[in-house]
């Protein structure tokens, strides 16, 4: 099983989003503060992931969720949360 999913910035109320194949031991290396991208975003909290069969089909989603209608998906499926944070 492959997962994408989106984590939220507490620091700076941004969203990034990712894809693996572990799902929690890459959630503790994000807050460890040990992945590039989101080093300098501490504190991070998953609010959204799905699961795919494939490693191919879980990078196509993650790279359409990076794009214009992927980012509106997103705020309009997560609208609610958003909101209230």
């Amino acid at each position: 099983m492959h997962y994408v999913y989106v984590l939220y910035s507490q620091k700076d109320k941004r969203l990034y989003t990712g894809s693996t194949a572990n799902l929690k031991a890459r959630l503790s290396k994000h807050n460890k503060g040990r992945v590039t991208a989101t080093k300098h975003r501490l504190p991070l909290k998953l609010i959204y992931y799905e699961a795919c069969l494939s490693r191919k089909d879980a990078m196509k989603r993650e790279i359409y969720l990076k794009t214009a209608w992927g980012k509106r998906y997103l705020k309009n499926r997560l609208k609610n949360y958003l909101q209230n944070v």
